[in-house]
């Protein structure tokens, strides 16, 4: 199923790469790269082949370290995002464009693949989960982060009125996003074990809501869906602004401002390639307590049991 016009967006992003204010707007893109990156540094191993994925300026590879990754490939849709993407000092890289809809490395051949807000974009999730998982080796770790369903809820519902009461219906003025349960199942569907994942987020005050529709197209975040509506009118958007700050706006009497939040909702996750080495549960049958006893939990845990150890058992504890 076709939901977002790619060569639209790779257009708007390689506009947005273009323009010299850019770096007003990429605040959202730094914050969660870094925090991509930290989870990354939670795993404690060296990765000798990464990939950032949708990697625009480097967000995460920029915070790469030589004794975490030796070497990350950027991949991007937009040559001018990969020229300017900045890489950690003394980190190999390589930089590719790539559509992140046509990853294509050899099999089991990537140790880690990051990605940090770039595949809310691709309209076949499953089958980038699928190319992600083949390219993996085995025991190497898909880490991303997406924007959720929640983000710019403000923005959404202000429109929608506005355009509901001066037009009678509501069009998509902001494009569809994955919620966290879609995340899940498509993990599974690919065969991913280990799996986390979980939910922030993010709330940026602006001035008002013209401010949050400037900085969205600096981005090339705006809207790539293939049913969006030729073009918002400024009645409209007047209609929304309005709705806007009169729904969300506070007023700052410390600073002598008012402003509006917007929202950023931020899903992230874990999975790993399935590997021998990695723990596994139980067989079936081999729990001692019946989950039907579960209301005598209390009293179960207070029974004490003697054990004999031998002579062995007590030398290795030592």
């Amino acid at each position: 199923m076709k939901i977002f016009d790619r060569n639209a967006k790779i257009l708007q992003k390689e506009r947005a790469a273009q323009r010299e204010d850019y770096h007003l707007a990429e605040y959202i893109k730094e914050e969660i790269g870094w925090r991509t990156a930290d989870r990354v540094f939670d795993v404690k191993r060296t990765f000798k082949n990464a990939v950032e994925l949708g990697a625009g300026r480097g967000y995460v590879s920029r915070h790469f370290l030589p004794d975490s990754v030796e070497k990350v490939t950027l991949c991007d849709t937009s040559q001018t995002h990969l020229d300017k993407a900045i890489i950690g000092d003394g980190v190999k890289y390589e930089k590719v464009v790539m559509d992140e809809e046509n990853l294509d490395f050899p099999e089991d051949s990537v140790d880690l693949l990051v990605s940090s807000l770039a595949l809310h974009w691709v309209n076949d999730l499953p089958g980038c989960f699928d190319r992600v998982m083949r390219c993996l080796k085995p025991d190497g770790v898909f880490l991303a982060s997406v924007f959720g369903g929640g983000t710019l809820v403000e923005l959404r519902q202000a429109l929608q009125l506005a355009e509901t009461e001066r037009r009678g219906g509501v069009a998509p003025h902001v494009s569809p996003f994955t919620h966290v349960q879609d995340i899940g199942g498509l993990l599974t569907a690919a065969g991913f074990t280990l799996q986390t994942v979980d939910v922030e987020a993010v709330t940026v005050w602006f001035p008002s809501s013209w401010h949050v529709m400037r900085d969205v197209r600096a981005l090339g975040e705006g809207n790539a869906a293939l049913a969006r509506p030729p073009h918002l009118s400024r009645e409209l958007q007047f209609a929304a602004a309005a709705l806007y700050d009169e729904m969300y706006g506070k007023d700052f009497p410390e600073r002598g401002s008012r402003g509006v939040p917007a929202t950023f909702q931020i899903i992230n996750w874990v999975g790993w390639k399935p590997h021998p080495s990695q723990p596994a549960p139980l067989p079936r049958g081999s729990g001692e307590v019946s989950l039907k006893d579960l209301h005598r939990l209390e009293e179960i845990t207070k029974q004490t049991h003697k054990i004999q150890l031998h002579t062995d058992d007590v030398n290795n504890t030592k």
